[in-house]
């Protein structure tokens, strides 16, 4: 296609939203496209939608697609292309070859991340933290995420499992939804943050709904929030002690009540500082609903050779 400017894809695939975005050379979005994701109708199913939403924003924005980048759910296996792990709420995804279908069926290079290490890269690449050579993102949706970025690059670790805090124990004895107990996502996922609030009250409510209630003045959504911003500060202080990085940056559902969460993390970081003795900096995502999308985007411009005037460049 002469003369077309020359693109990535970033592809978010969630449990219920499947986010595309095409991408140029700076990682600036060109445009997107949200779509259901068929979790039910197994992975096939999924790609292909993704991949109706990718064609449609082509048709759309004429151009040269370069590579796509992938973000999805689950333990994923980064290097083979392939889910690893997933939900029950996913059918027949997990043992998925994501990458080889999608290079099958586009012809150019495919690359796979698990969601919230493309979070991180994308909050790196065109966020929060941009330009930040070590970082831990944490995502406070449904489950507690986490991922690291050492040294100016990705760490997942040698199994593809580096950065999980929301599954580290000591942060109490409850039960975890993975079989383990004491994680801190028991304390400050949406899910736990209703269960919570539920053992408290009886009552049956979203960690939306309690939220709003912790606004009005309710003395045990309030409490609630405050255990959660506390575990929060408590994996940070984890974090720092063992690896020395004291940036974080926050995404997800919960983090939008950033304000019922943030004083507690606050408290608890000002009364332990880290050993190091630098503050521990805490900050919002930027990107919103792109993050997972840009981030992988973000890993497709990486792995491939950029062209510049007929030239080919690898990135450093």
């Amino acid at each position: 296609m002469s003369g077309a400017p020359e693109v990535v894809a970033g592809v978010d695939i969630g449990g219920t939203t499947t986010q595309v975005v095409l991408c140029a050379d700076r990682l600036d979005v060109l445009d997107r496209a949200e779509v259901p994701t068929p979790a039910s109708e197994g992975g096939a199913a999924m790609l292909a939608a993704a991949l109706r939403a990718l064609r449609l924003l082509l048709d759309r924005t004429p151009a040269r697609l370069l590579g796509v980048g992938v973000g999805a759910a689950g333990l994923v296996d980064a290097r083979a292309g392939r889910i690893l792990v997933a939900s029950d709420s996913f059918r027949d995804w997990a043992g998925f070859e994501v990458t080889a279908a999608i290079e099958r069926a586009l012809e150019v290079p495919a690359f796979l991340d698990n969601d919230v290490n493309a979070f991180l890269r994308g909050e790196v690449a065109k966020g929060a933290v941009a330009g930040a050579e070590h970082v831990l993102g944490m995502t406070l949706g449904t489950g507690v995420g986490g991922a690291l970025w050492l040294n100016g690059a990705l760490y997942d670790g040698p199994r593809g499992a580096a950065g999980e805090i929301g599954h580290v124990p000591g942060f109490g004895e409850l039960p975890c939804t993975c079989g383990g107990r004491g994680h801190l996502e028991t304390l400050a996922s949406g899910r736990s943050i209703a269960a919570r609030y539920g053992e408290r009250t009886g009552a049956d409510r979203s960690a939306r709904a309690v939220a709003e209630a912790a606004r009005e003045g309710d003395p045990d959504a309030l409490a609630v929030y405050r255990e959660a911003g506390r575990g929060v500060a408590r994996a940070l202080l984890i974090t720092a002690g063992l690896l020395d990085v004291t940036t974080c940056v926050i995404g997800g559902g919960v983090s939008r009540s950033w304000e019922l969460i943030g004083s507690a993390v606050r408290e608890t970081l000002a009364l332990e500082p880290p050993v190091s003795g630098r503050p521990v900096r805490v900050l919002p995502a930027r990107l919103g609903g792109d993050a997972v999308a840009v981030g992988a985007a973000a890993r497709a411009r990486a792995e491939l050779p950029i062209h510049t005037g007929g030239t080919q460049q690898t990135p450093t």
